[in-house]
């Protein structure tokens, strides 16, 4: 889940302590299963063939090879927010929360735009925007990591267009990027780029800052 890693340690170095949940031993070195914070999500689980793996397969669309028209009907299947869409499993495989926030940045479209209003061409530019996106991190990742094993695992990049860059500039318009924190996750956005300047409510502190609460890119400077 979020917080879980795979570690690997050379033979002879110390694997990890209290937050290793499974060590794997090898003559080549030893493989750790982590969970960082403390609800304990990770799971381990023994299949036998492409059966057993099936099971765990939640219907969700490859983007990578998914047709224009396939996108677009999972898509429209469901009455949703973008953002709750493109993080469901079951409509769409291995987006998550972080390349969701990138995805809808490089679409030009709000996290919060409902998914059967859109227009033909917003639909078009949702989905060459998560093929490029999804695209382009995987081959960064992959010239990163190189022929070795990745050891800084993590959601949030300084490269990154919005995703956990609340406060800081867009790199395409230079407006303070903005967030709406839900639960565990939080949702970042360009109130310029995306939402035509409109700061959208964030479900807690909006609450509490009632009347205060900045409503566009202007009251907000």
């Amino acid at each position: 889940m979020i917080a879980g890693r795979f570690q690997w340690t050379a033979p002879g170095g110390k694997p990890p302590g209290k937050s290793a949940l499974a060590l794997f031993s090898f003559d080549t070195g030893t493989l750790a299963l982590t969970e960082a914070g403390t609800k304990r999500r990770a799971s381990l689980h023994l299949i036998e063939g492409e059966a057993g793996l099936g099971a765990f397969d939640r219907g969700g669309l490859e983007v990578a090879t998914a047709s224009a028209q396939e996108f677009a009907s999972a898509l429209r299947r469901q009455n949703h927010t973008l953002k709750r869409a493109l993080t469901d499993p079951r409509l769409f495989s291995g987006i998550g929360n972080a390349y969701s926030d990138e995805i809808l940045h490089r679409a030009r479209l709000s996290p919060l735009t409902r998914t059967q209003r859109m227009t033909p061409d917003e639909i078009t530019r949702l989905f060459d925007s998560a093929r490029g996106t999804l695209h382009d991190w995987t081959q960064r990742l992959r010239t990163d990591v190189g022929d070795g094993f990745p050891v800084k695992v993590t959601a949030f990049r300084p490269d990154m267009a919005v995703h956990g860059r609340f406060g800081k500039p867009c790199p395409v318009c230079q407006a303070p990027v903005q967030r709406i924190v839900y639960a565990d996750n939080e949702t970042n956005y360009c109130p310029r780029c995306q939402t035509g300047g409109k700061v959208l409510a964030d479900r807690s502190l909006s609450r509490l800052l009632k009347d205060d609460w900045p409503r566009s890119l202007e009251e907000l400077e």
